[in-house]
């Protein structure tokens, strides 16, 4: 039988699968490898939606140690990545309400940061460069403002081009109310850019 752990397996979703059936065995190799196909994908999610790198790892961490504890209880009724970013949702949810009930960071703070790393990143920048930086941060600010559901539906999309039906599946929703989050998101996006975009 072929080792599921090889790069060369055919198909991705059973890739995932054979992965999390050694998983739920305990095998620690599995998982490692899980984790090196996913956490990218996790950790760059995470960010999107905090806006902190510093987070993003703890949080990916917390979602693989989910999938670890919760590999026998794993059933493949949707694609591997659906069951991913659904725990990853759940866990920045959390922690996004967490964090508007503590207040940590102003976005006055938030706006003198960014503004910060234009003013030091302006010196060594030539303008090309600097205008490409300055149209990332008002991206990720814009995306950053939006309401969190539609706000994780643009970084599923855009970020990790899932599919309508696996952005459905992850946040609980059906496909049309999906394609309307998406809609009012991306309304919401072009209003706050129509500066760089004229």
């Amino acid at each position: 039988m072929e080792d599921p752990l090889t790069p060369a397996h055919a198909d991705e979703s059973d890739l995932d699968f054979a992965l999390m059936e050694r998983i739920s065995a305990g095998d620690h190799a599995a998982f490692r490898k899980l984790v090196e196909r996913h956490q990218l994908a996790v950790i760059g999610t995470v960010t999107k939606m905090l806006g902190n790198a510093n987070d993003s790892e703890d949080i990916a961490q917390q979602v693989f140690l989910r999938i670890w504890r919760n590999a026998k209880r794993y059933r493949p009724d949707a694609k591997f990545t659906t069951y991913l970013f659904t725990i990853t949702r759940n866990l920045v949810f959390n922690e996004t309400r967490r964090r508007s009930r503590k207040k940590e960071i102003s976005s006055d703070e938030r706006e003198e940061s960014s503004s910060q790393q234009i003013e030091e990143r302006h010196e060594r920048q030539p303008d090309a460069e600097l205008l490409q930086a300055e149209l990332q941060s008002a991206v990720d600010s814009a995306i950053a403002a939006l309401p969190e559901t539609q706000r994780l539906a643009v970084v599923l999309r855009r970020y990790e081009q899932l599919s309508y039906e696996e952005i459905a599946e992850t946040l609980n929703l059906t496909v049309s109310a999906v394609k309307s989050l998406l809609f009012r998101a991306r309304t919401s996006l072009r209003d706050a850019l129509s500066g760089y975009l004229e």
